[in-house]
Protein backbone atom coordinates (compact mmCIF):
# COMPACT_ATOMS: atom_id res chain seq x y z
CA UNK A 1 0.00 0.00 0.00
CA UNK A 2 1.36 3.19 -1.37
CA UNK A 3 2.59 6.06 2.01
CA UNK A 4 -0.42 8.69 1.90
CA UNK A 5 0.94 10.60 4.79
CA UNK A 6 4.36 11.53 6.50
CA UNK A 7 4.20 13.18 9.90
CA UNK A 8 7.30 15.15 11.07
CA UNK A 9 8.56 16.14 14.39
CA UNK A 10 9.85 19.23 14.99
CA UNK A 11 10.99 21.52 18.01
CA UNK A 12 9.18 24.81 18.06
CA UNK A 13 11.78 27.32 18.01
CA UNK A 14 12.13 29.57 15.32
CA UNK A 15 14.71 28.33 13.25
CA UNK A 16 13.48 24.33 14.27
CA UNK A 17 10.50 25.35 12.32
CA UNK A 18 12.12 27.10 9.15
CA UNK A 19 14.47 23.93 8.86
CA UNK A 20 10.86 21.62 9.26
CA UNK A 21 8.87 23.66 7.11
CA UNK A 22 11.90 23.76 3.80
CA UNK A 23 11.73 19.88 4.45
CA UNK A 24 7.88 19.62 4.52
CA UNK A 25 7.85 22.35 1.45
CA UNK A 26 10.72 19.94 -0.92
CA UNK A 27 9.18 16.79 -0.10
CA UNK A 28 5.14 17.97 -1.21
CA UNK A 29 7.13 19.49 -4.34
CA UNK A 30 8.77 15.76 -4.58
CA UNK A 31 5.72 13.75 -3.49
CA UNK A 32 2.31 15.90 -4.53
CA UNK A 33 -0.19 13.46 -3.55
CA UNK A 34 1.18 12.93 -0.09
CA UNK A 35 -0.36 14.87 3.17
CA UNK A 36 2.59 16.14 4.32
CA UNK A 37 1.98 17.91 8.71
CA UNK A 38 4.20 18.82 11.35
CA UNK A 39 3.89 18.46 14.93
CA UNK A 40 5.92 21.13 16.73
CA UNK A 41 7.20 20.55 20.23
CA UNK A 42 9.57 22.24 23.14
CA UNK A 43 12.59 19.91 24.09
CA UNK A 44 14.50 19.72 27.03
CA UNK A 45 17.07 22.20 25.36
CA UNK A 46 14.36 24.39 24.43
CA UNK A 47 13.14 24.67 28.28
CA UNK A 48 16.72 25.24 30.04
CA UNK A 49 17.25 28.64 29.34
CA UNK A 50 18.96 29.77 32.67
CA UNK A 51 22.09 27.35 32.92
CA UNK A 52 25.05 26.43 30.73
CA UNK A 53 24.02 23.62 27.93
CA UNK A 54 27.19 21.78 29.23
CA UNK A 55 25.86 21.20 32.96
CA UNK A 56 22.35 19.75 31.73
CA UNK A 57 23.93 17.09 29.91
CA UNK A 58 24.06 17.00 26.35
CA UNK A 59 22.88 13.41 25.65
CA UNK A 60 19.60 14.06 23.11
CA UNK A 61 19.10 17.50 24.65
CA UNK A 62 17.39 18.89 21.54
CA UNK A 63 15.97 15.34 20.49
CA UNK A 64 14.70 13.22 22.86
CA UNK A 65 11.09 14.16 22.63
CA UNK A 66 11.04 14.66 19.21
CA UNK A 67 12.41 10.74 18.83
CA UNK A 68 9.60 9.28 21.41
CA UNK A 69 7.26 10.77 19.09
CA UNK A 70 8.30 8.45 16.67
CA UNK A 71 9.12 5.20 18.99
CA UNK A 72 5.61 5.68 19.68
CA UNK A 73 4.35 6.12 16.48
CA UNK A 74 3.03 9.45 16.12
CA UNK A 75 5.58 11.02 13.76
CA UNK A 76 7.47 9.44 10.75
CA UNK A 77 10.38 11.36 10.54
CA UNK A 78 12.31 14.27 12.81
CA UNK A 79 14.43 17.26 11.53
CA UNK A 80 16.91 18.09 13.48
CA UNK A 81 20.18 20.27 13.12
CA UNK A 82 22.55 17.68 12.36
CA UNK A 83 24.89 19.17 14.88
CA UNK A 84 22.36 18.37 17.77
CA UNK A 85 21.87 14.27 16.68
CA UNK A 86 24.01 12.48 18.67
CA UNK A 87 26.26 9.85 17.04
CA UNK A 88 24.33 6.65 18.83
CA UNK A 89 20.83 7.05 18.43
CA UNK A 90 17.92 4.85 20.41
CA UNK A 91 17.56 1.46 19.15
CA UNK A 92 15.06 1.34 16.61
CA UNK A 93 15.69 5.03 15.28
CA UNK A 94 18.13 5.59 12.52
CA UNK A 95 19.62 8.64 10.65
CA UNK A 96 17.73 8.08 6.77
CA UNK A 97 19.09 11.25 5.18
CA UNK A 98 21.33 14.24 5.24
CA UNK A 99 20.82 17.11 3.21
CA UNK A 100 22.58 19.92 1.46
CA UNK A 101 24.77 21.75 4.06
CA UNK A 102 24.77 25.71 4.39
CA UNK A 103 28.12 27.27 4.94
CA UNK A 104 29.10 25.03 8.12
CA UNK A 105 31.98 27.78 9.51
CA UNK A 106 30.97 29.85 12.30
CA UNK A 107 30.34 34.07 12.40
CA UNK A 108 31.38 36.90 14.30
CA UNK A 109 28.54 39.27 14.67
CA UNK A 110 29.08 42.77 16.62
CA UNK A 111 27.57 45.47 18.51
CA UNK A 112 27.73 48.42 16.08
CA UNK A 113 30.45 50.03 18.27
CA UNK A 114 32.66 47.43 17.24
CA UNK A 115 31.56 47.19 13.26
CA UNK A 116 35.50 48.52 12.34
CA UNK A 117 36.73 45.18 14.23
CA UNK A 118 37.37 42.18 13.21
CA UNK A 119 38.17 39.26 15.88
CA UNK A 120 41.63 39.43 15.34
CA UNK A 121 41.55 43.00 16.72
CA UNK A 122 39.01 43.35 19.03
CA UNK A 123 40.11 45.34 21.91
CA UNK A 124 41.11 43.25 25.13
CA UNK A 125 38.45 42.64 27.48
CA UNK A 126 36.14 42.67 25.17
CA UNK A 127 32.83 40.45 26.04
CA UNK A 128 32.57 37.61 23.74
CA UNK A 129 29.21 35.38 23.95
CA UNK A 130 29.19 32.12 23.32
CA UNK A 131 27.01 29.09 24.21
CA UNK A 132 29.53 26.65 22.43
CA UNK A 133 32.62 24.82 24.86
CA UNK A 134 34.26 23.94 21.01
CA UNK A 135 34.07 27.88 20.03
CA UNK A 136 35.27 29.05 23.69
CA UNK A 137 38.46 26.14 24.10
CA UNK A 138 39.38 27.53 20.53
CA UNK A 139 39.03 31.12 20.81
CA UNK A 140 40.83 30.89 24.47
CA UNK A 141 43.30 29.61 22.37
CA UNK A 142 43.87 31.68 19.70
CA UNK A 143 42.58 35.12 21.87
CA UNK A 144 43.32 34.66 25.60
CA UNK A 145 42.77 38.63 26.20
CA UNK A 146 39.29 38.27 25.05
CA UNK A 147 36.52 37.87 28.35
CA UNK A 148 34.15 34.73 27.24
CA UNK A 149 30.25 34.89 28.23
CA UNK A 150 27.72 32.58 28.63
CA UNK A 151 24.78 33.15 26.13
CA UNK A 152 21.47 31.52 25.68
CA UNK A 153 18.21 31.51 24.11
CA UNK A 154 17.22 31.57 20.14
CA UNK A 155 19.34 33.77 17.77
CA UNK A 156 16.66 36.53 17.80
CA UNK A 157 17.03 36.65 21.59
CA UNK A 158 21.11 36.62 21.38
CA UNK A 159 20.72 39.43 19.01
CA UNK A 160 18.66 41.33 21.12
CA UNK A 161 21.05 40.63 24.17
CA UNK A 162 24.00 42.07 21.78
CA UNK A 163 22.72 44.89 20.65
CA UNK A 164 21.56 45.95 24.19
CA UNK A 165 25.09 45.54 25.26
CA UNK A 166 25.24 42.77 27.11
CA UNK A 167 27.94 41.61 24.84
CA UNK A 168 30.25 43.29 22.49
CA UNK A 169 30.10 40.43 20.05
CA UNK A 170 28.36 36.88 19.70
CA UNK A 171 29.81 33.85 17.59
CA UNK A 172 27.08 31.61 15.60
CA UNK A 173 26.63 29.84 13.19
CA UNK A 174 26.58 31.24 9.74
CA UNK A 175 23.98 28.82 8.98
CA UNK A 176 21.68 29.64 11.62
CA UNK A 177 21.64 32.81 10.40
CA UNK A 178 21.29 32.92 6.76
CA UNK A 179 18.32 30.28 7.25
CA UNK A 180 17.15 33.01 9.41
CA UNK A 181 17.14 35.80 7.16
CA UNK A 182 20.00 37.75 9.50
CA UNK A 183 23.18 36.98 7.23
CA UNK A 184 23.48 40.59 6.77
CA UNK A 185 24.37 40.51 10.45
CA UNK A 186 27.38 38.52 9.67
CA UNK A 187 30.14 40.57 10.56
CA UNK A 188 33.23 37.93 9.82
CA UNK A 189 33.29 34.80 8.62
CA UNK A 190 35.92 33.25 11.18
CA UNK A 191 38.42 30.88 9.09
CA UNK A 192 39.11 27.61 10.20
CA UNK A 193 42.77 28.25 11.55
CA UNK A 194 41.11 29.89 14.22
CA UNK A 195 37.92 28.07 14.99
CA UNK A 196 36.75 24.23 13.48
CA UNK A 197 33.14 24.20 13.16
CA UNK A 198 30.77 21.50 15.01
CA UNK A 199 30.51 18.06 13.71
CA UNK A 200 27.56 18.43 11.51
CA UNK A 201 27.27 22.35 11.38
CA UNK A 202 24.76 23.75 8.71
CA UNK A 203 23.34 20.06 7.37
CA UNK A 204 19.87 19.08 8.52
CA UNK A 205 19.92 15.32 9.69
CA UNK A 206 16.40 13.62 9.09
CA UNK A 207 16.18 10.33 11.30
CA UNK A 208 13.55 7.60 11.45
CA UNK A 209 12.12 4.65 12.24
CA UNK A 210 14.27 1.49 11.05
CA UNK A 211 12.85 -0.36 8.21
CA UNK A 212 10.23 1.45 7.11
CA UNK A 213 11.35 1.54 3.68
CA UNK A 214 8.28 3.82 2.04
CA UNK A 215 9.26 6.54 4.01
CA UNK A 216 13.07 5.91 4.24
CA UNK A 217 12.77 6.26 0.12
CA UNK A 218 10.72 9.23 0.63
CA UNK A 219 13.30 11.23 2.14
CA UNK A 220 16.32 9.90 0.28
CA UNK A 221 15.16 12.80 -1.98
CA UNK A 222 16.70 15.49 -0.10
CA UNK A 223 19.84 13.79 0.08
CA UNK A 224 23.18 15.16 -0.78
CA UNK A 225 25.84 12.72 -1.67
CA UNK A 226 29.37 15.19 -0.73
CA UNK A 227 27.46 16.84 2.23
CA UNK A 228 26.51 13.03 3.55
CA UNK A 229 30.09 11.79 2.78
CA UNK A 230 31.33 14.84 4.59
CA UNK A 231 28.98 14.61 8.01
CA UNK A 232 29.52 10.66 8.65
CA UNK A 233 33.26 11.12 8.57
CA UNK A 234 32.84 14.04 11.23
CA UNK A 235 30.17 11.92 12.74
CA UNK A 236 32.60 8.43 13.14
CA UNK A 237 35.51 10.82 14.29
CA UNK A 238 33.17 12.12 16.95
CA UNK A 239 31.66 8.62 17.89
CA UNK A 240 35.72 7.18 18.12
CA UNK A 241 36.39 10.09 20.42
CA UNK A 242 32.83 9.47 22.58
CA UNK A 243 32.25 13.40 22.47
CA UNK A 244 29.14 15.04 22.00
CA UNK A 245 28.00 18.52 21.07
CA UNK A 246 28.92 20.44 24.16
CA UNK A 247 32.30 18.94 23.83
CA UNK A 248 35.11 21.32 22.65
CA UNK A 249 35.70 18.53 19.50
CA UNK A 250 35.80 20.72 16.34
CA UNK A 251 36.24 19.71 12.44
CA UNK A 252 36.57 20.70 8.99
CA UNK A 253 35.76 18.62 6.02
CA UNK A 254 36.75 19.28 2.11
CA UNK A 255 36.32 16.69 -1.22
CA UNK A 256 38.45 16.90 -3.94
CA UNK A 257 38.73 14.61 -6.89
CA UNK A 258 37.07 12.12 -4.66
CA UNK A 259 39.62 12.67 -1.59
CA UNK A 260 37.99 13.16 1.45
CA UNK A 261 40.28 15.26 3.89
CA UNK A 262 38.86 15.82 7.60
CA UNK A 263 40.56 17.97 9.93
CA UNK A 264 39.96 17.28 13.83
CA UNK A 265 40.66 19.41 17.10
CA UNK A 266 40.37 18.21 20.55
CA UNK A 267 40.76 21.47 23.30
CA UNK A 268 41.05 21.92 26.78
CA UNK A 269 38.66 24.37 28.06
CA UNK A 270 40.93 26.91 29.31
CA UNK A 271 42.29 27.20 25.27
CA UNK A 272 45.74 26.00 26.87
CA UNK A 273 45.64 22.82 25.54
CA UNK A 274 44.78 21.95 21.46
CA UNK A 275 45.48 19.23 19.24
CA UNK A 276 44.43 19.12 15.75
CA UNK A 277 45.79 17.01 13.01
CA UNK A 278 43.94 15.51 9.52
CA UNK A 279 43.31 12.71 7.41
CA UNK A 280 43.05 11.54 4.30
CA UNK A 281 41.35 9.05 2.18
CA UNK A 282 38.58 7.95 -0.18
CA UNK A 283 35.16 9.77 0.07
CA UNK A 284 33.87 6.27 -0.42
CA UNK A 285 34.37 5.53 3.21
CA UNK A 286 33.96 8.90 4.79
CA UNK A 287 33.41 6.82 8.34
CA UNK A 288 36.75 4.85 8.49
CA UNK A 289 38.55 8.41 7.89
CA UNK A 290 36.68 9.74 11.08
CA UNK A 291 37.85 7.20 13.16
CA UNK A 292 41.60 6.92 11.82
CA UNK A 293 41.77 10.75 12.55
CA UNK A 294 40.22 10.02 16.24
CA UNK A 295 42.85 7.45 16.42
CA UNK A 296 45.54 9.78 15.56
CA UNK A 297 44.62 12.50 18.08
CA UNK A 298 44.05 9.72 20.90
CA UNK A 299 47.75 9.18 20.76
CA UNK A 300 48.40 12.37 21.16
CA UNK A 301 46.49 12.93 24.43
CA UNK A 302 43.17 13.36 22.94
CA UNK A 303 41.44 11.28 25.74
CA UNK A 304 43.13 12.92 28.38
CA UNK A 305 41.89 16.31 27.17
CA UNK A 306 38.57 14.87 27.56
CA UNK A 307 38.96 12.84 30.40
CA UNK A 308 39.64 16.18 32.35
CA UNK A 309 36.36 17.98 30.92
CA UNK A 310 33.73 14.82 31.94
CA UNK A 311 35.40 14.65 35.06
CA UNK A 312 34.99 18.78 35.72
CA UNK A 313 30.95 18.25 34.15
CA UNK A 314 30.46 15.38 36.69
CA UNK A 315 31.54 17.46 40.07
Amino acid sequence: MALDQVRIASRRSQLAMVQTNWVRDELTKAYPGIDISIEAMATQGDKILDVALAKIGDKGLFTKELEAQMLIGRADIAVHSLKDLPTILPEGLMLGCITERENPADALVVNKKFENFQLSNMPAGSIVGTSSLRRLAQLRYHFPELVFKDVRGNVITRLEKLDAGHYDCLILAAAGLTRLGFSNRIHQIIPSEISLHAVGQGALGIECVENKEEVIKIIKVLEHAETSQRCLAERAFLKELEGGCQVPIGVHTKIENGNLTLTGMVASLDGKNLIKDKESGTSINPEKIGRDLANKLKSQGAMEILEEIFKEARS
